[in-house]
């Protein structure tokens, strides 16, 4: 039997298409992670609950009990990052999930190298163990944003943001003034290059505005540049 390396990384894959699990399980065992599988939604609540596995990834579509209800149930009792699969490219159903408490989701077909740099960061985010830099704290126009507290206030309000939301809101903040493209924001918080086709960074931005107060029609703080990419103003207009 093979030796479990006691800092192993356990992932914990809820997934009712067992042709999928296996092949998810098969990689992400291959990348030194340690996989439990369940099928059905309603007896993996139980599971993270009591096993508190350093990562969940939900499907949506599972038996007895969907991805959202999991979601729902687990959030106020589990810490860890939850990563979702979603079939359906509707932002309705991925905002669903980060609103549920997911912190970054994958689109079916699942393309093994997304989700294992979508785990990946997930993980460095929320490993205490990794080497971190000394705190610092941004201030562009209203926006306060601390690194070391992972706190961003608009003015004297906090702004709740999920994890990804929080690290797209630093390096935009950080870069503002600056044209960033999708591919430098995939590169920052993904360590992969964009590939043309994923549209999170589009939903996360969707979510920031949201959450600024930002009219997307008009943003005064994040606005798009059409063919290139993404501008932090920080500054009203």
């Amino acid at each position: 039997m093979q030796n479990r390396d006691s800092t192993q990384k356990t992932i914990f894959l809820v997934e009712d298409d067992l042709e999928l699990a296996q092949l998810i399980s098969e990689r992400l065992e291959r990348e030194g992670f340690r996989v439990r599988h369940e099928a059905n939604g309603r007896a993996a609540c139980g599971s993270i609950l009591s096993g508190q596995p350093d990562l969940v990834v939900l499907d949506i579509m599972l038996p007895d009990l969907d991805g959202f209800g999991v979601c729902r149930e687990v959030r106020p009792g589990y810490k860890g990052p939850i990563l979702i699969l979603t079939a359906r490219d509707e932002d309705i159903d991925q905002i669903l999930g980060l609103e549920l408490g997911a912190d970054d989701f994958v689109i079916k077909p699942v393309r093994p190298q997304v989700l294992l740099a979508r785990i990946r960061a997930l993980l460095r985010r929320v490993n205490p163990e990794a080497v971190q830099t000394a705190p610092r704290t941004i201030t562009v126009g209203k926006i306060k944003i601390n690194s070391g507290r992972r706190e961003a206030h608009l003015g004297d309000e906090e702004v709740e943001l999920t994890t990804v939301e929080f690290d797209l809101l630093w390096y935009l903040t950080d870069h503002a003034g600056t044209v960033v493209s999708r591919n430098d924001i995939h590169l920052a918080l993904y360590n992969t290059e964009y590939d043309g086709l994923d549209r999170s960074i589009d939903v996360y931005v969707s979510r920031i505005r949201q959450k600024l107060g930002d009219d997307p029609a008009d943003p005064r703080f994040l606005k798009t540049v059409r063919g290139v990419g993404y501008l932090f103003v920080g500054e009203e207009t």
